[in-house]
This record gives structure tokens, C-alpha cells and sequence, in this order.
């Protein structure tokens, strides 16, 4: 059984209920998930799963949120070559950028990502709580 970290940030609830609908795909595929906010994960837990999905919402300019998911981040990038990884968000403007941004920095840490980012305009549908559980069950 695969035991997959679902590690992110919300502001305002979309990104968390994003990160459920992850936790039940794995769940739902056989696997073990963990929620677990950004406080509370760290390069050092990387070992520990078999996968993680990080999710965070785009801030800003179509960047990861700045006080505490992007340091937890940045910490981890050194960590992340050859780990299972899938990411998701949510967004309120823009076109998806910070995701095609956190893609490519995945991508050259060395990270396998299992699918393209998640993504989703303000809180999750029905389409995007789907993917979301899709999601979980690639990471499983």
C-alpha cells in the first residue's frame, strides 16, 4: 500500500477541499493519505511517503503563497529528484501560469510527476473535485 502525503495551503478553503478530494482518490485506490498543512511538512518528512501531492493556490502574480508554503517548498526542491509527486490549486485570475511555473520547477529538480497540475477558478466543481480524486489514485 503506497502512503502519499497530501501537503498544502488555503486562504480561503478551495485549495483545502481540493487536497480531500485528493486524499479520497488515494484512499479510494487502496492507499494510505496523510493531510497535512505546509507548517507541518518539511524536506526532512520526504522519506516517510511513497508520494506527495502539494497543493497551494496562486497569490499575487501567479505565485505559490510567499509566508509559508513557498519556504517549506524551496526547502524541499533539493529533495525531489526521482519523487512521485502531483500537484494542485486553485486560482482567482490569470490563466494557470503559477502552475506551469511550479511544474517546470518540479521538472528540474528531477521530480516524476504523475500528471499535469490540477488546477481550478475559485472553489472546485464537479470536473475539478474529479481530477482531484484522479489525482490521488495516479499517486496511490
Amino acid at each position: 500500500m503506497s502512503k502519499v502525503a497530501v501537503v498544502y495551503w488555503s486562504g480561503t478553503g478551495n485549495t483545502e477541499q481540493m487536497a480531500a478530494q485528493v486524499a479520497e482518490g488515494v484512499r479510494n485506490a487502496g492507499g494510505e493519505a496523510v493531510l497535512l498543512t505546509a507548517v507541518e511538512f518539511g524536506p526532512d518528512q520526504l522519506a516517510e511517503y511513497d508520494a506527495v501531492a502539494f497543493g497551494c493556490p496562486s497569490m499575487g502574480a501567479e505565485q505559490l503563497e510567499e509566508g509559508e508554503f513557498e519556504p517549506m517548498f524551496t526547502a524541499c526542491e533539493p529533495e525531489l529528484n526521482g519523487k512521485k509527486l502531483g500537484l494542485f490549486g486553485s486560482y482567482g485570475w490569470g490563466d494557470g501560469e503559477w502552475m506551469r511555473i511550479w511544474q517546470a520547477r518540479c521538472a528540474d529538480a528531477g521530480a516524476n510527476l504523475v500528471a499535469e497540475g490540477v488546477i481550478c477558478n475559485d472553489a472546485p466543481d464537479a470536473e475539478a473535485e474529479a481530477a482531484c480524486r484522479g489525482l490521488g489514485a495516479q499517486l496511490a
